[in-house]
């Protein structure tokens, strides 16, 4: 697809294997629209009875704008459901989504596998076994921190098992890294699970449980600082870094001459991302599919150059998991399940699409 990119003269909507900078300001445009768009239209949908003026009147008044625009005080339950409930939730799922779409792009660029997604390197498994520790201690102030940490050390045993045969990180393997990750997942997700059997109590197994599936339901203004921090930070920073990806496409030694230090870049990146990752599941838990098959997605529409990839990747992630946890709490009314059980429903057909699609075009 890259040699393909190379070859195109020009970017239209009906050949988009490069696109120039008026077409990629034209899709950043759109998704932008679309995601306002989007999170306007599901904080207004529920049993409320809510509209998006609605929604839009109590937004203006809680940020200042109420007088300024003329508008009369909002009602308070409506206050309440908007501005305390939903969206808190809309915008932890928005900055989870980003998130986990921007990573996606970089691991799947970095291990040169298009499978990898942010949890394949261990790095959901070893935040879920940091979280559960501390949720059967009690301790869900240091979560973020805990599933930080886990995340970290999942990476960092990963590259050490890969890496075993001598090469270094410069040199990983793309296949020894993905068979270390599965490795280390599988170990980590045993060890939560003995965690969960031993000593969880109560109702702290279904508090996990839900975690371990993903959810958002809980999400407060405190959920949209640390996800939304995280990636206004780490995603913005792991964003700008198309040109390095890109020089990551055909392997290590093609990236070094090139004049990037492969070893260090690998790393920070590496890292950035098991940053980013640990402070999205903490607030979210294990959502899956978003990191795998977003980035899939978008790279039929835009091609495979990263200047794009990388910040469209972020905002189809973002409106999707909100979409995705609209379907999750309005389907079972007024049950609700579990986010990442609608992730997987709808990524797993998805993915088989642009599988198939994939075949077919080469």
């Amino acid at each position: 697809m890259v040699e393909t990119a190379t070859r195109t003269p020009a970017a239209t909507p009906a050949n988009p294997g490069t696109l120039s900078r008026r077409w990629l300001l034209v899709w950043l445009a759109g998704t932008t629209a679309a995601l306002l768009a989007t999170v306007v239209v599901t904080v207004a949908i529920g049993p409320a009875g809510l509209t998006p003026s609605d929604v839009a009147q109590v937004v203006a008044t809680r940020v200042g704008l109420g007088d300024l625009l003329g508008l009369a005080a909002p009602d308070t339950l409506a206050d309440g459901i908007v501005w305390q409930l939903r969206m808190p939730r809309v915008l932890t799922a928005a900055a989870v989504g980003a998130g986990l779409g921007v990573c996606g792009v970089v691991m799947q660029s970095l291990t040169r596998n298009p499978l990898a997604d942010p949890y394949l390197l261990g790095l959901s498994s070893g935040a879920s076994f940091g979280a559960a520790c501390v949720l059967v201690l009690g301790l869900t102030a240091v979560l973020p921190v805990a599933a930080f940490v886990g995340s970290t050390a999942a990476l960092v045993a990963t590259l050490a098992l890969a890496s075993a045969s001598g090469r270094g990180a410069g040199g990983l393997s793309p296949a020894r890294t993905v068979l270390a990750g599965l490795a280390v997942s599988q170990l980590a997700a045993a060890a939560t699970s003995f965690v969960i059997f031993w000593s969880a109590k109560g109702d702290q197994y279904r508090e996990i449980l839900s975690w371990l599936l993903g959810s958002v339901a809980g999400a407060t203004w405190t959920s949209v600082a640390v996800a939304g921090g995280a990636v206004l930070v780490i995603g913005t920073l792991l964003a700008s870094t198309g040109s390095v990806l890109d020089a990551f496409t055909f392997g290590d030694t093609s990236a070094a001459a090139l004049g990037v230090p492969v070893a260090r870049v690998r790393w920070g990146l590496l890292l950035a991302v098991a940053l980013l990752t640990g402070a999205l599941v903490s607030q979210s838990g294990a959502i899956g599919f978003v990191g795998l098959i977003l980035p899939h997605a978008v790279r039929q529409l835009v091609g495979a150059r990263h200047r794009a990839l990388l910040p469209l990747s972020m905002l189809c992630g973002a409106t999707f998991l909100v979409w995705a946890d609209t379907l999750a709490r309005t389907v079972f009314a007024p049950r609700e399940l579990p986010v990442g059980i609608v992730t997987a429903a709808i990524g797993a057909p998805v993915f088989a699409v642009l599988l198939w699609k994939g075949r077919a075009r080469s």
